[in-house]
Order: structure tokens, then C-alpha cells, then sequence
């Protein structure tokens, strides 16, 4: 049983201003002040705006973020110093730098401040300085530096060991976007790098189905080509052959549906050229009832360029090199032709990474690079309690330098 009797502290007074208020002057006073009756403070409570006072500490006082400062939250940085200097004494000068002989050893809270500050000393090239300022823990950025983990869960491509592990921290934060990296550098985090190699399997996934039907690819290598000078002129094409079958059902609808007469001869006073926008809006060719729509002469000239890349990339290789006119019942098998490789197209998968050769993909994926990262991934977040603990070390010195002004 401890019979040590408890430790009465011997208060000073000063009158000010008709009051009288307790005299602070060394650290045991502040380690005593819960002892000092409350009747006897001067004020209960401060603002943490509005006052002239170093904005960031009393950010730190106010630990229940209402705005104000209260007696048990000055109390509780006062007990919180007191685990982790060997005296208060230094408080009064004010200083914000913190001697490391005076972090206390005895405590688990003091061996942590010291051992956080020694390090962070350390990381600046500074291991062999004897105390630790603001002004050191300011700049986190360059606290990290040179370090390899941070415990912030983002790793820097320097970060691995392996190169190919780094080219593909690199690719993916060419893809995705950085993370910034308490370093500074750029960084992937677990989310990111989840995110690339789904992207990356979905991708292959996605090439295979086009190995696997061939319908997919008709033309081999050269489908999409085909596909692409399909597409340009598809919209056009049906339009030409709409109007044909109104021209069917009525042949008044032939003339109708042509360009007028007043259509023409307002391009008639015009420069003209190929490439003129407005011959772009009249139909393809002529059109007459189940009229076959010619390919390589006689088709409006706007489209003329277009119809010989379809007909050479498509039509040739799809339905045989003597079509050089495409017939409606034509038009429909070519397309019916492509309808699967357009259907594959419209389902890509993996966009995100389609700058990356699918081989490339195959390596990363079939490999254990996402395994490599998530390891380091993990072994970077599991120092963040440690690394935390700057934000303790910057706290121990502003109260150091501002809390007895």
C-alpha cells in the first residue's frame, strides 16, 4: 500500500486590475495547475480564432474541434507533456526547439517522442543533432525523402527493388493517375493498383473472345480496317438505300427525295470542290427504285474518298473483288458479316490499359508484380502508427514554444 502522502503544491498570488491571479513560474506550477481552484482562474475558456496566438497549437488544444479552448483540454496538454519531458521548466522560455536530452526516458510516452524525433533527425541528415526544431517537422515532404516506406499505403516506384516491379508502379501510375507519396514522389496505392490489373485481366479476357468465335474476325487483322471504313460511310449508305425503297413504294418519292432543282442551283454560283460541306448533305447517288448504289464512280463526290476505302477494305475482301456496286440485300450481308466484330467492340473491356502490347498484359497479370505491390503496399502502411507520430513530435513542440506565453 503507498502511504506517500500527496504532494501539496504552495500557490503565489499577484494583484492586476483589482484581481488576484496565480503567479506561474516554473514547471511545477503547471504540473499542479488542476490542483489550483477554478475560481481562481481568470478565464474558464478562450476562442481558437480571433486571438493572437499560433493558429496550428491551439488546433492542437482543441480536441474536440468545438472552437473553443476549455480547462480540461489545457489540463490535458499539460498532463500530456508532462509523460513526455522530464520538466516543464523549458515551457517558459518559449522556444521552439526541444532540447532531446529533455524528452523523457522513464516513460513509454517519452522512449516514443524520442525515438520518433531521433528518427526524423535522421531522415533529414541530421543524426547527430541534439535537439529538434519546428522547423524540422515542418516539411514532411522532405522528412520521407529518402525513405523507402512512410506509412501513408502509397509507394513511390523507388520503393521496389525490382525493376520490372518498378516499370510496373510506373505504368500504372502513368494509366491511373499518381497518388502523392508523403515523399513527394508520385505513388500507387492498393485501390490503384487493384483497379490496373482488373483492368489488365478484363482486357485479356476481352482479346481472347475475339480468338476464340471466328466470326469476331473475318478479316484476320484486317477486320478492324474494314470495320472502321464500314462505319464511316454505314449512316450514309442507309440512308441511300431507305430513300431507294420509298422510291419503290412510290415512285414519286424518286424525284422527291433527290436534291431540287433549287437544291442544285444554290451551289451553283459556289467555288466547289470535293469537300464542300454542303454536298455532303445530298444522297449518295441517284435514287431509283431498288438501284444499286455505285462504289466507284458516279457517287457523290463529298463521299467519293470514303466509298473506295469502304469498298477496298470491305467490300472487296467481304463479298469478292468484282462488286464494285453494293446491292441492298449486299449491304445488309456485310454488315451481318461485321455485326459480331462490332458487337465485340462495343463490349471492350480494360480500355484504361489498352496503351500496354496484350503480351505485356499476359506478363504482368499471369505474374506475381500485383502480389509485389500489394506486399509493398502493405509494408508501407504498416508503419503508419509509427509515422504518425510526427504529427505528436510537431504537437510536443508548439506546445513547447507557445503554451506558457
Amino acid at each position: 500500500m503507498d502511504t506517500t502522502a500527496p504532494r501539496s503544491h504552495t500557490w503565489r498570488f499577484f494583484r492586476t486590475c483589482g484581481l488576484d491571479q496565480a503567479l506561474l513560474k516554473s514547471g511545477d506550477d503547471l504540473a499542479d495547475l488542476a490542483s489550483l481552484d477554478q475560481k481562481l482562474w481568470t478565464a474558464l475558456s478562450c476562442p481558437t480564432r480571433g486571438v493572437r496566438f499560433d493558429a496550428k497549437t491551439l488546433a492542437l488544444l482543441d480536441t474536440d474541434n468545438d472552437g473553443r479552448i476549455r480547462v480540461p483540454e489545457l489540463l490535458g496538454a499539460i498532463a500530456w507533456l508532462s509523460a513526455r519531458l522530464t520538466s516543464l521548466d523549458p515551457l517558459f522560455a518559449g522556444s521552439d526547439t526541444v532540447k532531446l536530452a529533455s524528452i523523457a526516458t522513464s516513460t513509454p510516452e517519452g522512449k516514443a517522442m524520442l525515438a520518433n524525433a531521433k528518427r526524423i533527425l535522421s531522415n533529414l541528415g541530421k543524426g547527430a543533432a541534439d535537439a529538434i526544431s519546428l522547423a524540422d517537422v515542418a516539411d514532411t515532404a522532405k522528412i520521407f525523402a529518402e525513405t523507402r516506406f512512410n506509412g501513408d499505403g502509397i509507394v513511390p516506384a523507388e520503393a521496389a527493388e525490382d525493376p520490372a516491379v518498378q516499370q510496373a508502379i510506373t505504368e500504372i501510375i502513368a494509366l491511373f493517375g499518381p497518388e502523392a507519396d508523403r515523399s513527394g514522389k508520385p505513388g500507387v496505392n492498393q485501390a490503384k493498383t487493384d483497379a490496373f490489373f482488373a483492368a489488365a485481366a478484363a482486357r485479356l479476357q476481352w482479346s481472347a473472345a475475339a480468338t476464340a468465335d471466328p466470326a469476331v474476325l473475318p478479316l484476320g487483322d484486317k477486320t478492324a480496317a474494314a470495320a472502321a471504313a464500314t462505319a464511316a460511310v454505314r449512316a450514309k449508305i442507309d440512308d441511300y438505300f431507305t430513300r431507294c425503297r420509298m422510291a419503290a413504294f412510290d415512285p414519286r418519292a424518286a424525284q422527291a427525295l433527290s436534291r431540287t432543282d433549287a437544291d442544285l442551283a444554290a451551289l451553283a454560283d459556289q467555288e466547289l470542290s470535293d469537300g464542300q460541306p454542303a454536298i455532303a448533305a445530298f444522297p449518295l447517288s441517284k435514287i431509283e427504285a431498288d438501284r444499286e448504289l455505285p462504289l466507284l464512280s458516279g457517287a457523290n463526290p463529298y463521299w467519293a474518298g470514303a466509298l473506295t476505302a469502304f469498298h477496298d477494305a470491305a467490300v472487296k475482301p467481304l463479298l469478292g473483288d468484282g462488286a464494285t456496286a453494293l446491292s441492298a440485300a449486299q449491304w445488309q450481308a456485310l454488315k451481318a458479316k461485321l455485326a459480331p466484330y462490332d458487337a465485340w467492340l462495343a463490349a471492350e473491356a480494360g480500355k484504361e490499359v489498352a496503351a500496354l502490347p496484350a503480351a505485356h498484359l499476359a506478363e504482368l497479370v499471369n505474374g506475381t508484380f500485383k502480389e509485389s505491390i500489394t506486399a509493398l503496399i502493405a509494408q508501407d502502411a504498416a508503419l503508419e502508427a509509427e509515422n504518425a507520430q510526427i504529427t505528436e513530435v510537431e504537437r510536443l513542440i508548439r506546445y513547447h514554444a507557445n503554451l506558457v506565453t
